[in-house]
């Protein structure tokens, strides 16, 4: 079974996880768990539908949607009196301010994720790391210093992971991967050889190792271009699996990615399914 793959690989420190946003998606009624929607970050939608409130997006354009993030918020840095220092303060007080870090994360936090890569630009998995985790941090830059080699983590270990934000870090503002035009600029890097966002460390694990992707929507054609630069030009045959945890996945994505390419293997549960399961048959006790 797919599930006992996946739990094989982390207990050996074998996978990968990929974090995105749906980790913080509210528990279901009725269980256990305690964590509500007014203290989980909101989705994307959600947030770009604030942004426009604010922006006046759906008065310069009536026929747009304003559930598109990365436009909304390009029209919310180019709003007068706005500018991008106010757009990265708006976002961090929707996704951080009165927020909570989900009991998902803390339960991730525990298992032996040597590499744990993420789109998220708040600080609520780090947070929830146990005190005898030590993890390095790189965060993605915009602009890097073209004299320098990307800086590489160190050797990664369970006590010692390494934590690379892709898309930024609200205490970098510039570093942000928010708008059509960051995401534009971050394929580019994407395709720059000799500093690659992507540490070489990095590199090795995603190129030999599983990966666990959680939070994510594949039908995010951002997320399918960025998962396809990795894999450009390369041998499936000779590329790990990836597995993505999607209660709804959508059927056509679902069948090039996972049954013509067989590139991303998707498991049909929601994270408040999966991450409490992975984490019994791991630990041996209950996700609290």
């Amino acid at each position: 079974m797919i599930g006992d793959d996946i739990a094989a690989r982390i207990k050996e420190g074998k996978c990968v996880l990929f974090l995105g946003a749906g980790v913080h998606a509210p528990a279901p009624k009725g269980s256990k768990w305690n964590y509500a929607a007014d203290v989980a970050p909101p989705f994307g939608g959600n947030l770009s539908e604030k942004l426009a409130a604010d922006s006046g997006y759906a008065e310069d354009y009536p026929t747009a949607s304003v559930r598109e993030l990365p436009r909304v918020a390009m029209h919310y840095e180019l709003s007068p009196g706005k500018g991008r220092q106010a757009l990265v303060n708006r976002i961090k007080e929707e996704v951080v301010d009165g927020k909570q870090p989900s009991p998902i994360l803390r339960a991730l936090g525990e298992l032996n994720f040597p590499l744990v890569v993420t789109t998220n630009y708040d600080s609520f998995f780090e947070d929830s790391l146990p005190e005898s985790k030590k993890p390095e941090f790189r965060v993605y830059e915009k602009d890097p210093n073209t004299e320098s080699p990307t800086p590489d983590f160190g050797e990664l270990t369970e006590v010692k992971p390494g934590i690379l934000k892709i898309h930024g870090d609200f205490d970098q503002p510039e570093s942000l991967v928010i708008t059509d035009e960051d995401y534009i600029h971050f394929v580019l890097r994407m395709r720059d050889q000799d500093h690659h966002p992507f540490p070489l460390t990095a590199h090795f694990w995603i190129q030999k190792y599983p990966t666990l992707f959680l939070g994510y929507s594949l039908l995010d054609y951002n997320m399918r271009l960025f998962l396809k630069t990795l894999r450009f030009r390369r041998d499936a045959a000779t590329y790990p699996p990836g597995y993505s945890i999607d209660p709804y996945p959508d059927s056509m994505v679902q069948k090039v990615w996972q049954d013509q390419r067989r590139w991303v293997w998707f498991v049909e549960e929601g994270v408040w399914s999966f991450v409490p399961s992975l984490y019994k048959k791991l630990t041996g006790h209950e996700m609290i």
